[in-house]
C-alpha cells in the first residue's frame, strides 16, 4: 500500500513539473514574438518616413555661378531672385552687374556672361545675330498728379510735351489754370530712363525737381496740387492719382496684356544654340516659372508667368 501511495505521489508531481515546462515555453514564445513584431514594424515605418523625407517634393541640389550682366533698371528684381533663388539652391551664387542693357545684350552675345540682362525688348537686329528673349516681368510706369487735379486722362504726345516744356499749364489740358510742376527721377534712375525713353523724350526734359526715390516722387506730387510725377505701378498709393494714358488706366490687367502702353519688359537674354550651365538653366528656368513671381511683384513690376 505504501508503495502504491508513493507512486501515485510521483505520477502527480511529474504531471505539474510538466505542464509548468509546457506553459513557461508558450510566454517566452509570444514574447519574442512580440520583440520581433514591434522591432520590424518600427523598422519599417522610420525606413518610410526617412524616404519620404529625402526624397518627397524636394529640388535636386546644384552648384556652380551663374554670371548676368545690363539693365541697372533691373536691380530690385534681381536683387530679390538673388535672394529667393539662394535659399532654393544655396550652392549657386548669381552674380549681378549694372552695366546697362546694351552692354548686357553685347557681353552675352560675345558669350563672357552667361545670361544678359535688358530692361527692353530686343531689337530685330539683336535677335538675328542669336539673341533669345526670355521676358521675367513686365514694369508698368505711372503717371500720378494730385487727387485734387481734374485732368484724368493724357495721351502719351500731351506727356512728351509737358516734360519738354511744350505745356506748361494744366489749362492747355482742360484744367485749372496753374502751372505745371514736372517732377522727376534724378540722371541715374532706370525708371527715368525707361521712362523717356518709352515716351520719346530722352535727353529733352526740362525737370522743376528731380529725386532720387520713387517715394520722394510720390510724396511730392501728393503735396502739391499743381504737380506731375512717374513712378513704378506697384508704389502708387491713395496720396496720388493715376491718370490714364490713350484712355487706358493702369493696373496689372492693363500692364500684362499690352493695352496700358507706358511699360517695357524686363528681359534675360541668352543666345539661340548655347548650352547654359546646369545651374545657370536652373536659374532661369525659376525666373522664368510662377514661384519667382511673387519676387517680381514685391520689386514692383507684374510677372507674365504668374
Amino acid at each position: 500500500m505504501k508503495k502504491f501511495l508513493a507512486l501515485v505521489m510521483a505520477a502527480v508531481m511529474m504531471t505539474a513539473l510538466l505542464a509548468g515546462c509546457a506553459g513557461g515555453g508558450n510566454n517566452a514564445g509570444d514574447a519574442a514574438n512580440n520583440t520581433i513584431g514591434n522591432t520590424t514594424n518600427n523598422t519599417t515605418q522610420n525606413d518610410t518616413g526617412s524616404a519620404d523625407d529625402t526624397t518627397g517634393g524636394e529640388t535636386a541640389a546644384i552648384s556652380g555661378t551663374v554670371n548676368t550682366d545690363g539693365s541697372t533698371s533691373m536691380a530690385d528684381v534681381m536683387a530679390a531672385f538673388q535672394e529667393s533663388f539662394g535659399d532654393i539652391q544655396p550652392d549657386v551664387t548669381v552674380n549681378y552687374s549694372g552695366t546697362g542693357s546694351g552692354s548686357g545684350i553685347t557681353n552675352v552675345l560675345a558669350g563672357t556672361v552667361d545670361i544678359g540682362l535688358s530692361s527692353r525688348a530686343l531689337t530685330d537686329e539683336e535677335k538675328a545675330e542669336g539673341a533669345v528673349e526670355n521676358i521675367v516681368a513686365l514694369d508698368g510706369v505711372a503717371i500720378v498728379v494730385h487727387p485734387e487735379n481734374t485732368v484724368t486722362d493724357l495721351t502719351i504726345e500731351q506727356i512728351a510735351q509737358i516734360y519738354t516744356g511744350e505745356i506748361t499749364n494744366w489749362s492747355e489740358l482742360g484744367g485749372a489754370d496753374a502751372p505745371i510742376a514736372v517732377i522727376g527721377r534724378d540722371a541715374a534712375s532706370g525708371t527715368r530712363g525707361a521712362f523717356e525713353e518709352i515716351v520719346g523724350v530722352e535727353d529733352a526734359c526740362v525737370y522743376t525737381n528731380e529725386y532720387e526715390s520713387t517715394g520722394e516722387v510720390i510724396g511730392s506730387v501728393a503735396g502739391n496740387p499743381n504737380a506731375i510725377g512717374y513712378a513704378s505701378l506697384s508704389a502708387v498709393d491713395d496720396t496720388v492719382v493715376a491718370v490714364q494714358v490713350n484712355g487706358v488706366a493702369p493696373s496689372e490687367a492693363t500692364v500684362a496684356d499690352g493695352t496700358y502702353e507706358i511699360q517695357r519688359p524686363f528681359v534675360m537674354v541668352t543666345v539661340e544654340g548655347t548650352e547654359l550651365s546646369e545651374a545657370a538653366q536652373a536659374f532661369l528656368e525659376w525666373a522664368m516659372s510662377a514661384d519667382a513671381a511673387d519676387e517680381v511683384e514685391a520689386a514692383g513690376c507684374v510677372s507674365p508667368n504668374a
